[in-house]
């Protein structure tokens, strides 16, 4: 059975339910968790049934800020200039702390150096659809008509610098290929003439394409992650065919710099057991998200591999923000 997101939404009472564990110094009042996106989007959705689940297992309330703008930038301010006692913490991830380093000039905080990054939180790939016109049902059959016409093909994306354009960047790299990138404000545009034909082929968080793709209006041809997906594990992976290829959305639970350890490691600790709530696991993977704890020094060093591989994308992109 396929959970509508209100459907999800409304396990959010229960997930909030009387706490089961009380133990502890943390928390001992509500926590402001802040999302640096707008409300209604998945990152939304996503960040409040794990908020939902920390509250059953603290007992105390973790509530959802919203607080978007340049991509993500404004959020990610809050978060780093807050008090470091653990009672504002919020969503890091891909974007602010791996893409945006490269991408802007200038940014008013430090990705290594302004943030505590307590653990992961949730992995989503990209699906790359083609428009039902286009003549090409596997990622080999892709490849060999955009080489027979070099450039004569379009990829969209939700704008320049995201994962969705890296995703193109890579593909175009790793496949010897050449498409023109038709950037977005967003992906509901882009997949609006995904569907009507103005744009060949788009890289895209799961949800919004595989749902257009089971209503026949796209063709799916493979996700961006490593290995398959298991919200659609008939879809290949893009690395069974370039290998290595390999463009996630990932995100996770930070706090200003200098955050108590002992904080630090609870935060972390009560983040795994809300991951593995059986709950949680099926409202993120019907959201086409894998939930993906991670160790204190293992999110560390993941942000900056990440970072560094994905730099000389975004500067072979030239995606720059000033």
């Amino acid at each position: 059975m396929t959970l509508s997101r209100r459907a999800i939404l409304g396990l959010l009472p229960a997930l909030a339910a009387p706490a089961l564990a009380q133990s502890g110094d943390w928390p001992n009042r509500t926590v402001r968790y802040i999302n640096p996106y707008p409300p209604g989007g998945p990152t939304d959705t996503l960040s409040r049934l794990y908020c939902a689940r920390m509250s059953e297992l603290t007992g105390q309330q973790f509530v959802v800020e919203n607080r978007s703008g340049s991509g993500g930038n404004v959020g990610a301010d809050a978060i780093a200039k807050s008090a470091p006692d653990g009672y504002t913490i919020g969503l890091g991830g891909v974007a602010s702390h791996a893409i945006a380093p490269t991408l802007y000039r200038s940014l008013p905080f430090d990705p290594e150096r302004d943030f505590t990054l307590v653990a992961g939180l949730w992995q989503l790939p990209n699906l790359l659809a083609v428009h039902l016109g286009v003549a090409a049902r596997s990622v080999p059959e892709l490849i060999a008509l955009l080489k027979a016409a070099p450039g004569e093909y379009s990829f969209g994306s939700a704008g320049s610098g995201t994962t969705l354009h890296l995703a193109g960047e890579m593909f175009k790299q790793l496949a010897g290929v050449e498409m023109v990138h038709v950037p977005y404000r967003g992906s509901a545009p882009a997949q609006l003439d995904l569907v009507a034909g103005r744009i060949s082929m788009m890289f895209d968080n799961i949800p919004g394409t595989l749902s257009l793709s089971r209503q026949g209006q796209v063709r799916p041809l493979a996700v961006t992650s490593l290995n398959r997906s298991a919200v659609a594990p008939e879809i290949p992976a893009i690395s069974e065919y370039l290998p290595g290829f390999d463009v996630v959305s990932w995100t996770c639970v930070c706090g200003p710099a200098g955050l108590p350890p002992a904080v630090v490691q609870r935060m972390s600790t009560l983040t795994k057991q809300a991951l593995e709530s059986p709950a949680v696991i099926r409202a993120y993977q019907e959201l086409g998200a894998s939930p993906w704890w991670t160790g204190i020094e293992e999110i560390a060093t993941y942000r900056t591999a990440q970072k560094e591989r994905l730099a000389p994308l975004v500067r072979a992109s030239g995606a720059r923000v000033d």
